[in-house]
């Protein structure tokens, strides 16, 4: 059983890409958004960026949920500063591995701008790339550049998975 995070700032592909790796990989594909309670919903609708205090209980739940699975398991969360990725990797007491998915403001602006339905509005952009901490050499992760096709961004997560299994 393997556990992963796809980590990355709002619009970055997370529900996209976890979902077409799960179904690579065998496994199942949670959206981390999900587990967010209905204030802090509110408050990124509002156009209003997170604190810490807020994430703390959302960060717990991610690694929870990650900490009781059964099979390869995979979630999207930002996990946008070195602390959360502690915190989540405190709770679930195990191996987990970070995928990074990485680019540029334009192209995930363009792409938040496209998207509908969803509580994050592109205003909050710059502030999830002023939070965002990139994973450091010691940790679990790899980074991948989303500015090509999904099925190239999966594949590319794929051979860096098999890179670090060998």
């Amino acid at each position: 059983m393997r556990r992963f995070v796809i980590m990355g700032v709002s619009g970055c592909g997370k529900s996209s890409v976890g979902s077409a790796l799960a179904a690579r990989l065998g496994g199942i594909y949670a959206d981390g958004d999900d587990l967010h309670p209905a204030a802090n919903v509110a408050k990124m609708s509002a156009g209003i960026p997170l604190t810490d205090a807020d994430r703390w209980p959302w960060l717990d739940k991610v690694g929870q949920y990650l900490a009781l699975a059964q099979d390869t398991t995979l979630i999207g969360c930002s996990a946008l500063k070195r602390i959360y990725r502690d915190r989540i990797r405190e709770v679930i007491g195990a191996p987990v591995c970070f995928i990074h998915l990485a680019g540029t403001r334009q192209t995930i602006l363009r792409r938040m701008q496209a998207r509908r339905d969803h509580f994050m509005p592109p205003a909050l952009l710059d502030s999830q790339f002023a939070t965002l901490e990139l994973p450091g050499s010691d940790e679990q992760a790899i980074t991948v550049d989303i500015d090509q096709p999904l099925d190239q961004v999966v594949a590319a997560i794929i051979i860096a998975l098999e890179e670090t299994q060998s």
